[in-house]
């Protein structure tokens, strides 16, 4: 069956990544979640931190393809949940997203890990609603469509029905701002693309 030009691959495609774009482009009074999350995370590496990092569902793949790169980038990070994740202290900091505003898991996480004196990121699309906020040292505002916000049938500018159904504009803008935290803070860091290599496995 042939596709219209419509439908074409690039067509749709380009729409996905304006949807997922469009999430950067709105203007808010509240600080860049790019700009939260790499002084937070920089922040912890200064002080010889661990970084922990904690999600549900779709979003949880997104903080765990994170941690996968906060390893490469040598920092001692870990998903939440693994059998050789180490405790949180008072020098750590644990990333949680809880892009609907909050999840029991999540909540409850995060507060394990405030009670135990580390500092709290919590990225969120909720960030005044959210039940998850009230346990954060800090949050960062992904302004982006999650399925607490979805409406069963949003439709993009132009009344096209959306492509990206529930959560996923939230979760595509998750590993944008992911790759983009990466990139500053290879500088940041001062490593070099052989050391970030070194430390990928060889255990494929």
């Amino acid at each position: 069956m042939e596709e219209s030009s419509g439908d074409s691959m690039s067509v749709l495609a380009t729409r996905i990544c304006n949807q997922i774009n469009s999430v950067f482009t709105k203007s808010t009074s509240i600080p860049s979640p790019l700009q939260t999350t790499v002084d937070e995370i920089a922040s912890a590496a200064a002080r010889g931190g661990k970084v922990f990092v904690y999600g549900v569902g779709r979003e949880g793949l997104m903080m765990k393809a994170l941690c996968m790169r906060l390893v490469h980038l040598g920092l001692s990070a870990h998903c939440v949940g693994d059998m050789t994740t180490p405790p949180i202290s008072s020098s750590d900091l644990l990333i949680a997203s809880a892009g609907p505003g909050g999840f029991s898991t999540v909540d409850a996480i995060c507060g394990v890990a405030k009670s135990n004196g580390g500092r709290v990121l919590v990225l969120t699309a909720q960030p005044e609603s959210g039940s998850a906020v009230k346990y954060a040292s800090v949050v960062a505002y992904v302004a982006a469509q999650t399925m607490a916000d979805d409406g069963g049938g949003v439709e993009e500018e132009g009344g096209r029905a959306s492509l990206l159904p529930m959560g996923s504009v939230y979760e595509g803008a998750l590993f944008v701002l992911f790759e983009t935290v990466v990139f500053k803070l290879v500088s940041i860091l001062g490593q070099t693309p052989d050391e970030i290599r070194s430390r990928h496995t060889n255990l494929e």
